[in-house]
């Protein structure tokens, strides 16, 4: 989270409905840096949200049609390399070169994947530094929305109105990733 503790408000939310509810609203007051916090995924709070599609599935494609192409290539190539004429059949048979290409399409595909977690993640992020309350984990939900400046008392009110059980203007930040 790159957003500075000091500039943002968190909420706790005991309940979906209200989490989702305060999402809606301060979407539409144009907040647009929040973070939410929930015990279990919930698709309710993915719509609420609006997030784009995650590009990792763009790395992975492309991975998966490099391993294909250099599976086909490969043969290809010890093939051509190598050839071994037998009953008249033609050196470059694709069929044969099908399972190595399969083979490759999912090892490119799988470490592509990883690394495109990786970038669009910004990991490894050592000693990063998150706004989080251990309540999270046990059931309760929470936001964090940064307002623009300005905006401060109508997210607090907001927040108050959907329900917010508890909501702290500077929150604590809790050191994460280190040991």
């Amino acid at each position: 989270m790159s957003a500075r503790a000091d500039a943002g408000m968190l909420a706790v939310f005991g309940e979906l409905d209200a989490t989702v509810t305060a999402i809606e609203r301060l979407r539409a007051l144009k907040v647009s840096d929040i973070v939410v916090f929930t015990p279990v995924p919930r698709h309710e709070l993915d719509h609420a949200l609006h997030e784009p599609e995650s590009p990792v599935r763009i790395f992975t494609l492309v991975g998966g049609l490099t391993g294909a192409a250099t599976g086909f290539a490969l043969g290809t190539w010890t093939s051509l390399d190598w050839p071994l004429v037998t009953g008249g059949k033609p050196i470059i048979t694709l069929p044969a070169f099908v399972i190595i290409a399969f083979e490759l399409t999912i090892l490119f595909g799988a470490l592509s994947t990883v690394a495109g977690l990786l970038i669009n993640a910004r990991l490894p992020h050592m000693g990063l530094e998150v706004i989080y309350d251990p309540a999270f984990s046990a059931g309760k939900f929470g936001i964090y929305a940064v307002p623009q400046p300005g905006q401060g008392a109508s997210v607090r009110q907001i927040l108050g109105d959907a329900g917010a059980e508890e909501i702290r203007e500077r929150p604590e930040e809790v050191r994460v990733g280190t040991v």
